[in-house]
């Protein structure tokens, strides 16, 4: 027997210990249990609920307080308990090293990683076009990436209509000069006459200085010079010596680089996070050692549905030019969520702030310096806290939640003489680092299981109690798939166990713990996918096949399938990245779909095989879903939707 072995063993026969140890306490309802069973029927007595909102316990009959609905006797188990609960001795809580924390209030502060590039200001860009129509005769800048002054010459142009326009002026200014013998409304005439000769050069382009200089000449020029109307750097050159152009033809682009935006890329996990007016850090590996600031200016309203992230944009001071659009940087936003759940920014209280431009703050009203808007209180934008709303939030460790598609558990110590442990459904908030937010469902100063969760919550499974999985209770629904279309081998496997509920009771924890894992590596969820998948070991080890009751090759079969898994499973607690999780999920997909090939489909929900064809560098992997909408665990939100349904196992 090898070293492998060996631990394998051990682990299966302390995890049968621990099941067979809960199970046991579960079930045994003997001697000793009256004066307990009188304290649960007085606790029946006093306590009533609402049908519609369970939550809803008083300790006598009324109506709720949410809905108004009449309360009725909250009902319970056998046990004296309530179908929500279990109850186990000092020794089986010991045994199963089930830890518990006080819920407490904490300020919900956390540092979010964003990573983006920067890129132009489009306020800061400009076209320098053509005002008539014309030939490039001369282009004094003559290559992109050039830095111009404001003013600075840009091209030489002839163009017929200018040199007629300027004609114009000339004549104009003469017979200005010869009109002393004119009258009074005579004089007038001409002088209106060279008022708008000089605004319709003014109209093509010309500045006053140039125009001045038509006018004091005696001829027109062939050339006109256009100067720059900004400062910034070319970053476009559409035109060429020679070239003839019409009016409105761009010729350069020029932009401003003396501020710059940093467009940051934003997961949906994070939007909660992010507001309005947020100080934000960045790094750029082009600038190495030192940190630049700004503050979130606009969070972009729509998703990009292939990327799944949301643009953020922050608007930043760049006098020297050290930022250069096109480098990639990396920022860090400290958030902190208010008792609402909103993110807000406590250190602008009481500022005035421009809705547009966030970098524009003050201590009392007026406009913004850059757009003219009238500033506003930041409490009226919802960016700080605002009295009356409470500033703290409801925290616990996220190792205490048990998740499932949108259903969130954690397991509860009732104060009782023995430990008592009551399965509650809540509504989270965003996760916090190592807690999450907790919108309702829990109370201050309760006790919550931040470890041994998984195996109370099988324990419940057991004994047919509400769970995870098992919301309502009760035994666990089976089906069949027909047997007409299986392979002979699988047709015999089946009937040789269709007589042990315990084997499918077995199968429906694996998958149940199984999906979890799947869930989790499609949100990109680290965390929660490694304490699937060693929750995923916990259950396969207290697995016992000789109580199967089944024949002996199907046994063989199932202990070969088991080995496996736990084999692929058992380092799960020392796994240091996602990537490590999804190559073991990618081999324990394919034994939890051999299990349902060779032994067939014992649920009345459909699952599905689902099959991408890029996984792993092209090499393809499968995996098993209760959904049929694709949400790839092997890629997560990089290519989520990637695969299609290539098997459908259906129950009779």
């Amino acid at each position: 027997m090898n070293l492998k072995k060996l631990i394998i063993d051990h682990k299966i026969a302390i995890g049968l210990i621990v099941i067979a140890f809960l199970a046991g306490t579960v079930m045994s309802s003997g001697g000793g249990k009256e004066a307990h069973e009188s304290h649960s029927e007085l606790v029946e007595a006093q306590t009533w609920t609402c049908s519609m909102h369970p939550n809803v316990q008083l300790p006598e009959p009324g109506q709720c307080p949410i809905c108004f609905m009449d309360l009725i006797p909250l009902a319970t188990d056998g046990d004296g308990l309530k179908p929500n609960q279990l109850a186990l001795s000092e020794d089986a809580a010991k045994l199963a090293d089930i830890q518990t924390v006080t819920v407490s209030y904490g300020k919900a502060e956390m540092d979010i990683h964003l990573s983006g590039k920067i890129v132009y200001d489009e306020t800061r860009i400009g076209n320098i076009t053509a005002w008539v129509p014309g030939r490039l005769e001369r282009m004094f800048v003559d290559y992109t990436g050039i830095t111009v002054k404001k003013g600075d010459h840009m091209m030489a142009l002839y163009s017929p209509e200018l040199y007629a326009t300027q004609e114009e002026l000339i004549q104009a200014r003469k017979l200005v000069e010869s009109s002393s013998s004119q009258s009074t409304l005579g004089r007038q005439t001409l002088q209106s006459t060279l008022q708008a000769a000089r605004e319709k050069l003014r109209l093509m382009g010309l500045v006053d200085e140039q125009i001045r200089e038509i006018e004091s000449s005696d001829s027109p020029s062939n050339l006109i010079t256009v100067y720059s109307p900004m400062a910034g750097v070319v970053i476009e050159k559409n035109g060429v010596e020679g070239a003839y152009v019409k009016t409105g033809t761009n010729i350069y682009t020029i932009a401003d680089l003396s501020r710059v935006w940093v467009i940051l890329d934003a997961y949906e996990s994070d939007l909660p996070w992010l507001a309005f007016g947020q100080n934000i850090s960045f790094t750029a590996e082009a600038v190495p050692g030192e940190i630049f600031r700004g503050r979130i200016a606009f969070i972009n309203p729509v998703l990009d549905p292939k990327t799944r992230t949301v643009k953020v944009r922050i608007n930043v001071s760049n006098p020297d030019g050290e930022l250069k659009p096109g480098m990639f940087v990396h920022g860090t936003i400290h958030a902190t969520i208010s008792g609402e759940g909103k993110a807000i920014n406590p250190e602008l209280a009481g500022k005035w702030i421009c809705p547009m431009h966030p970098e524009e703050i003050r201590d009392q009203a007026g406009n913004c310096s850059v757009c003219g808007m009238d500033m506003v209180k930041s409490e009226s934008m919802g960016i700080v806290h605002t009295p009356g709303h409470r500033h703290e939030s409801l925290l616990i460790p996220a190792s205490a939640v048990l998740k499932t598609g949108e259903r969130a558990i954690v397991y509860v110590r009732v104060q009782d003489e023995e430990p008592t442990f009551e399965g509650r459904e809540i509504i989270l908030g965003p996760r916090v680092g190592e807690q999450y937010i907790v919108k309702s469902g829990l109370n201050e100063g309760e006790h919550i299981v931040t470890k041994g969760n998984f195996k109370i919550d099988s324990a419940m499974q057991i004994s047919a109690k509400r769970s995870m999985m098992n919301p309502s209770g009760g035994p666990s629904g089976t089906g069949h798939q027909h047997g007409q279309n299986l392979p002979m081998e699988q047709n015999q496997l089946m009937d040789s166990m269709k007589s042990s509920e315990l084997f499918k009771k077995s199968i429906k924890q694996v998958t149940d713990v199984y999906f979890i894992a799947e869930n989790s590596l499609a949100d990109d969820e680290f965390k929660e996918a490694k304490k699937a998948m060693i929750g995923l070991n916990n259950v396969l080890s207290g697995i016992d096949p000789k109580s199967f009751k089944i024949s002996d090759e199907a046994g063989k079969k199932w202990t070969d399938i088991q080995t496996a898994l736990i084999n692929e499973t058992t380092h799960a607690e020392h796994w240091q990245s996602i990537g490590e999780i999804r190559n073991a999920f990618q081999k324990t997909s394919q034994l939890v779909l051999k299990l349902e090939k060779s032994f067939g489909h014992h649920s009345d929900q459909v699952f599905y095989e689902i099959y991408c064809p890029m996984a792993f560098d092209n090499a393809g992997a499968s995996w098993l879903s209760k959904d049929k909408e694709v949400n790839n665990p092997y890629f997560g939100a990089k290519m989520l939707n990637c695969g299609e349904v290539k098997r459908t196992f259906r129950g009779g």
